[in-house]
């Protein structure tokens, strides 16, 4: 029996948690740069019952997206799409922040969106951070949304003097991620497939703990406790997502982001989470 192609990026806990729950009875491609991580994952799900191949890839190259498309296309053509690649503010440089979460995640919507199938679905993983940043004008969002990938990075906004910090790069990074969503599903439109965003608050994944012990693990401490939720998420609720996202339940819903933070943002704008005011 000939199966449905899933691409799937990033070894990490959301990918797999969606992958698991939308992915069974599927060939799934699971890529990440770490091969030990997707080799990981891949017995996980493997020993679970799921049709998983890892590969190893590099989001910020696009001769290795590209190379992961060509290996899922051996199988059939690819209809659904999971891309949970990225790196943290604590985790990586500003300039790889920025190739990874922002250029590299242009790319892969870019280029999966050439050969999607009929009928297929997408979902990119973005994050709440992205909201918590001051408004962009009408002018830089269109610009973030639509310019040519090879050409994002040299954008005057995500020039290096005029990014703060690693935090403020990731920022930028899942705004565009955002707007890159709305930009390329009208190209998916086209081929009859539909491509949506889930922006998760804090998420219990070994990227979150990172954060909890970073610089900055106290801001992230404090603001799951003071969220409406008054705790942080699972992958498996930002699956739950997903499973709407890439099924017929959501046939009306493309060009979308879902913000999933337990309330985070509001209180981060109307209640204990706002910033004092200088």
């Amino acid at each position: 029996m000939k199966k449905d192609v899933m691409i799937v990026t990033g070894a990490g806990q959301i990918s797999m948690a969606i992958a698991r729950r939308v992915g069974f009875g599927k060939k799934i491609i699971l890529g990440d740069k770490s091969r030990k991580n997707c080799e990981a994952i891949a017995k996980i799900m493997i020993e679970a019952g799921y049709d998983v191949e890892p590969f190893e890839m590099d989001l910020s190259s696009r001769e290795s997206i590209l190379a992961m498309i060509a290996k899922a296309q051996e199988y059939g053509e690819i209809k659904y799409l999971v891309n949970g690649a990225g790196v943290s503010p604590s985790q990586a440089p500003i300039e790889t922040i920025l190739k990874v979460d922002l250029y590299g995640t242009a790319v892969l919507l870019e280029e999966v969106g050439k050969v999607i199938a009929e009928g297929g679905a997408g979902v990119t993983i973005s994050s709440q951070s992205g909201w918590r940043m001051p408004q962009l004008t009408p002018e830089q969002d269109r610009a973030l949304a639509t310019t040519p990938a090879e050409e994002l990075l040299d954008l005057e906004i995500l020039k290096p003097k005029n990014i703060r910090d690693t935090l403020h790069a990731y920022q930028m990074a899942k705004r565009c991620n955002e707007k890159r969503v709305m930009y390329e599903c009208v190209r998916w439109g086209e081929r009859g497939a539909r491509l949506n965003d889930i922006a998760p608050g804090i998420i219990v994944t070994p990227l979150a703990i990172d954060e909890f012990n970073g610089p900055r693990g106290d801001f992230y401490k404090n603001m799951f406790a003071k969220c409406p939720a008054g705790r942080p998420g699972t992958a498996d609720e930002m699956a739950n997502i997903a499973e709407l996202l890439m099924s017929d339940a959501g046939a009306f819903i493309t060009g979308s982001t879902f913000l999933a933070d337990g309330g985070a943002t509001a209180s981060y704008y109307y209640g204990p989470l706002q910033p004092e005011k200088q």
